[in-house]
């Protein structure tokens, strides 16, 4: 005795339904996917920084004594990461030297997860997963990046296919 095949939408096999849900997907174009990830990592740091003006001087004591990150003094350390906070979004959101950018970010989140949050790992892979996908890709079709590279007359980078942004 056979069974029936589970239906999906409107009778058809749910294979046949989630065969197409997946062809569809496969189709949704990188752009659309590097917006949601060009903000959400620029909301991230955006967020840091503007927790760190908000009281400058218990942002400096964090320097100083629980942060403790090696080679750089903690005021100097301080403003570099803030600096670093306050730039790269807002270049994320304009699609202005992404892979650069992600670069410098992951290099932060490396840093925060060795020397400051060594248990915060989770967090900070989400954060490694979005950069790298940044790095690896580029801030897509609606970017600067792209807007420079159309226009440039060298066309870089040449391998690219318009179909992968």
């Amino acid at each position: 005795m056979t069974r029936p095949a589970r239906t999906g939408h409107i009778g058809m096999p749910l294979r046949v339904v989630l065969s197409r849900a997946i062809r569809w997907l496969d189709r949704v174009p990188y752009w659309l996917l590097a917006i949601p990830l060009r903000l959400a990592v620029a909301t991230i740091f955006w967020n840091s920084a503007m927790t760190k003006l908000a009281d400058w001087n218990a942002a400096l004591a964090l320097f100083h004594d629980e942060y403790r990150l090696p080679l750089l003094p903690p005021d100097i350390a301080a403003y570099v990461a803030v600096s670093i906070e306050l730039g790269t979004p807002v270049l994320l959101v304009l699609g202005l030297g992404v892979r650069p950018v992600a670069l410098v970010l992951l290099g932060m989140t490396t840093v925060i997860e060795i020397f400051v949050y060594p248990l915060a790992w989770p967090t900070h892979l989400q954060w490694a997963a979005m950069l790298l996908i940044l790095l690896c890709r580029g801030g897509g079709v609606l970017s600067l990046d792209e807007l420079i590279r159309r226009r440039s007359p060298w066309s870089w980078p040449p391998n690219v296919r318009d179909t992968d942004r």
